[in-house]
């Protein structure tokens, strides 16, 4: 098998770059948005691994409008990427499409008036979304809502303008089993995960996943397994999180209880796992993330000292090279 940049997995951050030829940055916002398993509609307390301060950076945060989100996170990025030109404003916080369409369509289309914000990236769960919200989306991905848009981004090979928002739904689905789903208070079960991508998907618009690895009860052969199920499903992108416990959460209290019931792995354990996770993988199935980042000061341990994202690429990478295997090589199809 052949991937771009010489990888020997289909990586997400090369997706964008050979389209438009160039990087497309994530500007994390928080919208303000809640989830139905925290407010009484689905269930109270969220899930047992959830504290969402851990997951988005300090320009973030509801007491701000969209767009002086997106300017701070523009001005943040900045120093590190300073070659970025366009971004995708990524609504990470909660349950991004848990709201009337109306208030949907308010901080979507505020987000995308940004001169510098190309698309958007919708996090939520499958149980958030309905035909009514889809077809609003389809939408405005084909430009039949945003008329007359023009953001200066254009397609690498022709030159063409694009004359529409990309729009991208990621599902928090975390684990393709329902006593899981049912432990960790999800609040759904994987055939509404499934249903939902399905819709989303018929649609055309593009779908990811996210799923944790090292949630209790779920042994590796477990874990593994779930490899034929998310490629059956029809997403264009995952991402995978080892399980972090974060401190003052129901999992961590969990954790100190019934220890015996978590699997857990050592760096080198982990990146050999996702290595076979890989392997058993659909080869068109772009990989957004293989591990999942939290500020040291949110969690209780850090067995893997500070290593960072990008450390952990380049051990996965080599590791493919020593193993000589590759995304899907026991991809039975």
């Amino acid at each position: 098998m052949e991937f771009p940049d010489g990888k020997r997995y289909l990586a997400f951050s090369s997706c964008y770059r050979h389209l438009f030829g160039e990087r497309l940055q994530k500007l994390v916002i928080d919208a303000g948005f809640s989830c139905p398993n925290r407010d009484g509609s689905v269930g109270t307390g969220g899930c047992t691994y959830c504290d969402n301060a851990a997951f988005h950076p300090n320009y973030s945060t509801p007491g701000k409008s969209i767009l002086e989100q997106l300017e701070e996170g523009i001005e943040f990025h900045r120093r590190r990427y300073p070659r970025v030109k366009h971004y995708l404003a990524y609504f990470q916080a909660y349950s991004n499409t848990y709201g009337s369409l109306e208030r949907l369509r308010q901080v979507y289309e505020e987000a995308l008036s940004h001169p510098a914000v190309v698309g958007i990236v919708i996090g939520t769960r499958p149980d958030c979304i309905d035909a009514e919200k889809l077809d609003y989306l389809a939408a405005l991905s084909q430009g039949d809502v945003l008329k007359e848009w023009r953001h200066g981004l254009t397609l690498a090979e022709t030159g063409e303008a694009l004359t529409a928002p990309l729009v991208s739904i990621e599902y928090g689905i975390e684990s393709c089993y329902d006593a899981t789903l049912r432990r960790i208070n999800r609040g759904h079960d994987f055939s509404c995960a499934r249903r939902a991508v399905k819709e989303t998907s018929s649609r055309g618009l593009e779908v990811g996943a996210h799923f944790i690895l090292g949630l209790p009860g779920e042994s590796r052969k477990m874990m593994l397994d779930e490899c034929s199920a998310i490629s059956e499903l029809p997403l264009a992108s995952v991402k995978f999180h080892q399980l972090q416990l974060i401190k003052g959460t129901r999992m961590e209290q969990e954790y100190a209880a019934f220890p015996s019931d978590f699997e857990t792995f050592s760096l080198n354990e982990y990146i050999d796992f996702m290595v076979s996770m890989l392997e058993r993988l659909r080869p068109d199935l772009y990989i957004e993330r293989i591990a999942g980042e939290v500020p040291p000061r949110f969690v209780s341990k850090t067995p893997w000292g500070l290593i960072r994202n990008p450390d952990l690429l380049h051990l996965l990478d080599l590791r493919l090279e020593q193993l000589g295997t590759y995304q899907g090589r026991r991809y039975s199809g």
